[in-house]
């Protein structure tokens, strides 16, 4: 077993992983940030409060008993709430991270397909003949010139 593991590890693909990992939550980090306070703060004042992040619905009240005027103090009272003002901020969080994935997946699928045509372009297409050096199709079985059969490329 340890030496699946060290086999494992020693592909190039999991190094790849661990970077596109580490880059991913450095990724995600940038995005919520973007969302928490650029994004979201003129959302917010649309709907008529400073920070969308701190809508919320009292459930049950805390210890001390409400309104509380911020999801904090609410928090800190003890009471229970939904916190929906927090999970909209985490649904266009994802949306822009899954958005900035496909754009990258799309690009890489592109540039997938750019080499493929390259090389199909690079891939000779005549042979000479070994007989008499004639150009001929890569695809020829005979010579059309000398009819020599031409050798089989394996």
């Amino acid at each position: 077993m340890l030496k699946d593991f060290r086999d494992f590890i020693k592909r190039g693909n999991v190094l790849d992983l661990a970077v596109a990992f580490v880059l991913g939550g450095a990724f995600t980090v940038i995005v919520k940030s973007l969302v928490s306070d650029i994004l979201m703060p003129p959302i917010g004042l649309i709907f008529g409060d400073a920070s969308l992040a701190d809508q919320f619905v009292v459930m049950k009240n805390g210890a001390t008993a409400g309104p509380y005027d911020t999801l904090a103090a609410a928090k800190k009272a003890g009471a229970v709430t939904l916190n929906y003002g927090s999970f909209i901020d985490a649904v266009i969080a994802f949306i822009i991270v899954a958005f900035a994935m496909f754009i990258i997946v799309r690009y890489y699928k592109r540039m997938q397909e750019m080499i493929k045509k390259e090389v199909a372009a690079a891939a000779p297409t005549t042979k000479n003949c070994p007989f008499c050096q004639s150009s001929v199709s890569i695809k020829a079985t005979k010579c059309a010139f000398c009819t020599a059969d031409m050798p089989s490329e394996a």
